[in-house]
């Protein structure tokens, strides 16, 4: 939730009354662009109170091993696989309400200063947690007016969505989550089929079952999946059998989602939400939530209103999702 705090004088001042109308509006925007955020459905969101955090996951255990009646307990051991540090970035924006505005009674006016001050933070956010996957084929990416490089690249140092994930153990063998089709029922298919197949760096399986489909915001490319798991009969079939992806899926998509330079299809993505967030796949770091502060300026009696927050965000393990389009480079899935 946002944090306000106000400077001494404020409330004596022309400002006074027009704080809370404008804190009451701000906090009822926030909440009406987290019920739309797509940060929930994509990340692991943690919060630290720490510079940075390491993130990392761990080998499989052994299997069991018959030992006979009375036989001694086996000793399994781990290894720690790659490992990723990821450090919130520092999110800082102003505005300022005129005395001139609350004088003449323009609260209106002064509301939509706010208004766009909260759809500026929330969109900045949208827009950096869709710019880690739009850039997903690269390791790293500029991002902001002022094109700051940040390091996009997966624990092991490759793309998030790459064809050649090593093992850090050497006894899987390489992986790959990045496809070159183009969406259909079958290729839905195929790419469930390949996410429950992956397996971990000692080359045992991990047991993913892929839950959400994440797409741009494109209404074609909306229409081809949901007559694909929003049917019990199979599309584009004269006989209708039954569609096994029927109900199955969650539907995700955002406006900030795009399609890469190389693309000549849609782009679309599935991803095992829980996987995801029990381990750690994509990751979003919360240090500070919005802060706020208000204050007059003394040199225009202006009310000044600046924010502050820290996050950042970052893939530490490439399995919970992969990427597939026409142009990708990537695997064909039918292969």
């Amino acid at each position: 939730m946002t944090i306000f705090s106000k400077a001494s004088g404020v409330n004596d001042s022309v400002f006074g009354k027009s704080q809370e109308p404008i804190k009451m509006y701000i906090e009822e925007k926030e909440q009406a662009f987290k019920n739309m955020s797509i940060i929930p459905h994509v990340y692991m969101e943690e919060e630290t109170t720490n510079f940075a955090e390491k993130f990392s996951y761990e080998t499989s255990h052994d299997d069991f091993e018959p030992v006979g009646e009375n036989g001694a307990y086996p000793k399994s051991s781990l290894e720690v696989g790659y490992e990723r540090v990821i450090e919130p970035e520092e999110w800082k924006n102003s505005f300022e309400i005129t005395q001139t505005m609350i004088e003449d009674a323009k609260m209106g006016k002064a509301k939509r200063k706010a208004d766009g001050f909260m759809n500026a933070y929330h969109r900045t956010r949208e827009k950096f947690a869709t710019f880690i996957i739009n850039n997903g084929a690269s390791i790293s990416a500029n991002f902001g007016t002022k094109s700051k490089s940040f390091d996009i690249s997966a624990a092991d140092g490759k793309a998030l969505f790459a064809t050649d994930h090593p093992s850090k153990t050497g006894k899987g063998s390489t992986q790959t989550n990045l496809y070159a089709n183009a969406f259909s029922y079958d290729a839905l298919s195929y790419a469930e089929e390949r996410m429950q197949n992956m397996k971990d760096d000692d080359g045992e399986l991990l047991n993913l079952q892929p839950d959400t489909i994440l797409i741009p915001n494109k209404a074609m490319l909306k229409k081809l999946v949901f007559d694909a798991v929003g049917s019990d009969g199979i599309p584009d079939t004269a006989n209708n059998s039954y569609s096994f992806q029927c109900g199955r899926w969650n539907v995700v998509w955002s406006p900030y989602l795009s399609n890469p330079s190389a693309a000549t299809s849609d782009v679309w993505y599935i991803l095992d939400s829980q996987y995801n967030k029990v381990n750690a796949g994509l990751v979003w770091l919360k240090r500070i939530e919005l802060s706020l502060k208000s204050y007059v300026d003394e040199n225009t009696d202006a009310n000044i209103w600046k924010g502050r927050a820290r996050f950042g965000a970052a893939p530490n393990d490439y399995r919970p999702i992969s990427a597939s389009y026409v142009g990708s480079g990537g695997t064909d899935l039918t292969a």
